[in-house]
């Protein structure tokens, strides 16, 4: 008999393609990446693309369903859209120049543009567009699982950043904002139930909205030095947002009051080009006293934001304060003309040419340092407020570890995050730029107001390996498990075999999936391989426990083995089943 591994509640191991490797690959540098790779789960193609061996794709399954049912739960209705479209639809929205590089695009045979889909807000508002005419058509809840395509710079991580994979990506269509409110609410709690289910510790933190743009969103993010995301959170009153977007009450040594003079005064600063430098002697002037100034492109126009010097700027706050769709470092042949200075020697006292965004808390900031742009010179005694006074106090800085929480009396921690969702209320900005509105009850027209909300299919199966796992491989949650139950025979005599078939049996009607270790090799092989690729439940059954009609029953997840009847194997499995999975 042949086995289906993606249908059967069962599989035998030596029919199944489970390609183990003793090794990582040597550019492996988290864990989900090494445990994938030598499990046998994935493969790598190219640069950022990924084949989903068998394992994987029951794993990604089951997500999918959970996903599914969750989605279905609050009125999702599934469609299946193009990864190919037409550049027509992006330009309508605006954002066929503001992906920029991330996004791949191609000819077709008669020159047309196209682009492969990083998202689908535009293809989904086409569709709303075209088919909704009344408000009692509305609310409409719409879903899809489908590749995405991004051309990532540096795709690394394994599965963490790639350049294609699979979201699942709603839309919600109200027609106000209160109906949005009630959509998106429902999908937060739709999102905290699949990632629970999931088995992932997760945390919901305020977000930068970026090149999706609207008016808020939220990112859940599990705790994991593999993310690439920094979230400032309070213990105390259980606050949480992602750095680009976090506050704190300001930094922990706030300045005092600094020597003040009637006007900014040159000085020389041969050679000075950082604000370590300036710290050094004969200067000797802190990071604290200085501003930094940077200079950017908001929209290909040139802004300066000015921060303290020991702070750090956060471009997604900046981009915020711009109303930018993109912002980028402006380059070296931007600056001079702008500013008649190279960097290390800029500063924003009295410049009018470019919108000026200071960091706001350094509002009442006197006795500064900044450069003069001259090269080579700086002034001293600048007052942020007399003499940068075109300067527009806005939020730029990066929050520290340590300092206060905005919304108690705690202080915020800082630690790494991997995103597997996020949630956004769009508003009504495609729905705008894409004239996708309805009609109200008094016959006038308003534009359908949306939401948008995406999970990472294979990034919650790589979150789950980067929590669930030890030293010796995978521990995989029974939600998401290839398989629930991994049977194998220490030997090879018949009485083994017969007792493992008759172990599959229970656990198939208890409700398992079951993977039977059939292969002839040592059951040393065996228990590592069952360590290794992670299934939840190991029993084996031996000439030792068999005697006295007992298998080894061990939950992968401990290291404890008990001894279990044969005739109570089924009800211990549909016991364990119903505890994990519900």
């Amino acid at each position: 008999m042949r086995y289906n591994p993606a249908t059967m509640q069962s599989a035998r191991y030596s029919q199944m393609f489970i390609p183990t490797l003793k090794e990582a690959p040597a550019d492996a540098q988290v864990a989900s990446h090494r445990l994938l790779v030598r499990a046998g789960f994935i493969r790598q193609l190219g640069a950022g693309i990924y084949d989903h061996l068998p394992l994987a794709r029951r794993s990604l399954a089951k997500v999918e369903r959970i996903v599914r049912e969750e989605m279905d739960a609050i009125g999702g209705q599934e469609f299946h859209l193009p990864a190919l479209h037409p550049a027509e639809v992006w330009k309508e929205s605006g954002r066929w120049e503001v992906m920029g590089d991330n996004m791949f695009r191609l000819k077709d045979r008669k020159g047309a543009d196209y682009c492969l889909g990083m998202t689908h807000e535009e293809i989904f508002t086409a569709i709303a567009r075209d088919e909704l005419r009344s408000y009692r058509q509305l609310p409409q809840v719409w879903y899809q699982i489908q590749t995405k395509f991004r051309d990532e710079p540096r795709p690394k991580s394994g599965l963490l950043r790639v350049r294609q994979f699979t979201m699942k990506d709603a839309y919600s269509f109200d027609v106000d904002a209160a109906g949005l409110d009630r959509s998106y609410d429902d999908q937060r709690k739709a999102y905290e139930k699949i990632f629970t289910r999931c088995g992932l510790d997760f945390v919901a933190v305020q977000a930068h909205s970026g090149a999706m743009g609207g008016s808020g969103s939220q990112e859940f993010m599990v705790r994991t030095d593999a993310g690439e995301d920094d979230v400032a959170a309070c213990p105390k009153c259980r606050y949480a947002a992602n750095t680009e977007t976090a506050h704190s009450r300001g930094p922990v040594r706030p300045l005092d009051a600094g020597e003040r003079l009637d006007a900014p005064r040159k000085f020389p600063t041969p050679g000075v080009r950082t604000i370590e430098a300036l710290e050094r002697p004969p200067h000797g002037r802190s990071a604290a006293r200085q501003l930094k100034t940077l200079v950017y492109a908001a929209d290909e126009k040139l802004v300066l934001a000015v921060v303290r010097g020991d702070d750090e700027l956060d471009e997604a706050k900046l981009q915020t304060a711009t109303g930018a769709a993109q912002v980028r470092p402006a380059h070296p042949e931007e600056i001079r003309p702008l500013l008649g200075a190279d960097a290390g020697s800029l500063g924003a006292v009295g410049v009018r040419n470019a919108p000026v965004f200071v960091d706001e808390t350094l509002a009442a900031a006197a006795g500064m340092v900044t450069g003069a742009n001259e090269n080579d010179v700086h002034l001293e005694g600048v007052e942020v407020k007399r003499d940068i006074a075109t300067g527009r106090l806005v939020d730029l800085r990066k929050v520290k570890a340590g300092e206060g929480c905005t919304r108690c009396d705690g202080a915020l921690e800082l630690f790494k995050a991997l995103e597997v969702g996020h949630i956004f209320k769009l508003g009504t900005k495609y729905s705008v730029s894409m004239k996708a509105n309805v009609l109200l009850a008094d016959g006038k027209e308003t534009p359908i107001v949306m939401g948008s909300y995406g999970i990472g299919v294979e990034r919650v199966m790589a979150a789950a390996v980067e929590l669930h796992h030890d030293a010796d491989g995978i521990v995989w949650p029974f939600s998401i498990a290839p398989f629930h139950a991994t049977v194998l025979t220490m030997g090879k005599e018949p009485e083994l075999l017969r007792a493992a078939e008759e172990v599959i049996a229970a656990l198939g009607r208890a409700g398992m999936e079951v993977l039977f270790d059939d292969r002839d090799e040592r059951a040393g092989v065996k228990f590592k391989d069952a360590d290794l690729v992670g299934i939840p439940l190991r029993i084996a059954v031996g000439k030792k426990g068999l005697a006295d009609g007992k298998v080894e029953w061990k939950l992968r997840r401990g290291k404890q083995v008990d001894f279990v009847l044969l005739g109570d194997v089924e009800a211990h499995a549909r016991a364990l089943l119903a505890a994990e999975v519900g």
